[in-house]
């Protein structure tokens, strides 16, 4: 990583784990606004322009190897996840991976429902675990298996929490990370029921209620909840986890078409959700040559 004493240096890698914005990446489709890339572009590396670096794509792949070698933020977690394990280990036929999934007070950073739900939280070096213990009873009240994914120098200390929640480290090669599953997660016997309503859409738990008792009671908007609520509640925990995971599969995903997409953009698309048509013309954009004049 790279030295913080190093305030420059810092600075920049800073600003390079900043390029890879969903809001920037939109604007570049919608209006051709290349600016989050120009003014870094002038800023740091305009000698290069020209030698190492002719296109926007040839820029982004520049930075995304900077990131890997000094700063390993959570995006290039949360892209090496995708191309090491999603890809290659977990597979995504009949599976739909999702980023940022609110769970009571907390986010997870991936999850994931094929067979079965799982929910990934990244502590990076560069991450506190001031809040770890929180996040993971947040995620385990509704999630099969949970994860902690953190570097390889770190996996001792997360070893030392709940051993029920599995680890997978990332792994330093002189040209590239992997990640290994260092131990596996114990199997969540229990939902509950006033986490889970709370954290999907109103038409999901509405169909919940639906598939299980075969139609949905007499109810308006201003008692829908609580009487849905008090229904789920009474859903065998196997059968509601069943549900919550064929229920979210039909949410709208790009996962089987992820492998699609560059490597260094996949955790971008997936944020994104985008298609192989909008990937073609985002792809377009970035073959342009740059020219700051």
């Amino acid at each position: 990583m790279a030295l913080l004493g190093d305030y420059k240096t810092l600075e920049k890698l800073r600003s390079y784990s900043s390029v890879f914005s969903s809001i920037s990446f939109q604007k570049l489709l919608q209006y051709d606004d290349y600016s989050f890339l120009n003014v870094r572009i002038e800023r740091f590396d305009k000698p290069k322009i020209g030698k190492s670096i002719n296109t926007y794509h040839d820029y982004i792949q520049f930075i995304y190897k900077e990131l890997i070698k000094q700063y390993r933020s959570e995006y290039v977690y949360k892209n090496t996840f995708i191309n090491n394990l999603l890809l290659d280990k977990y597979g995504v036929k009949n599976t739909i991976a999702i980023n940022e999934f609110r769970v009571g007070n907390s986010i997870a950073d991936i999850v994931m429902f094929n067979g079965t739900s799982k929910a990934f939280e990244i502590k990076t070096e560069l991450d506190s675990n001031r809040r770890l213990g929180g996040q993971l009873a947040d995620y385990t009240k509704i999630f099969k298996k949970c994860y902690i994914i953190t570097h390889e120098s770190l996996v001792d200390k997360y070893l030392q929490e709940d051993k029920n929640i599995g680890i997978i480290e990332l792994i330093e090669r002189p040209r590239s990370l992997v990640m290994r599953e260092v131990r596996d997660a114990n199997e969540n016997k229990y939902i509950d029921a006033d986490t889970l309503i709370r954290s999907i859409r109103t038409s999901e738990y509405k169909n919940i209620v639906k598939q299980y008792y075969g139609e949905l009671p007499e109810m308006d908007s201003f008692n829908m909840f609580d009487i849905c609520k008090e229904l789920i509640r009474q859903i065998p925990s196997e059968k509601l986890n069943h549900l919550f995971i064929e229920e979210l599969k039909k949410r709208k995903s790009n996962t089987e078409v992820i492998h699609a997409f560059h490597n260094e953009l996949r955790q971008l698309c997936l944020a994104m959700n985008i298609n192989v048509d909008l990937y073609q013309e985002l792809n377009s954009k970035l073959c342009k040559t740059i020219n700051l004049s």
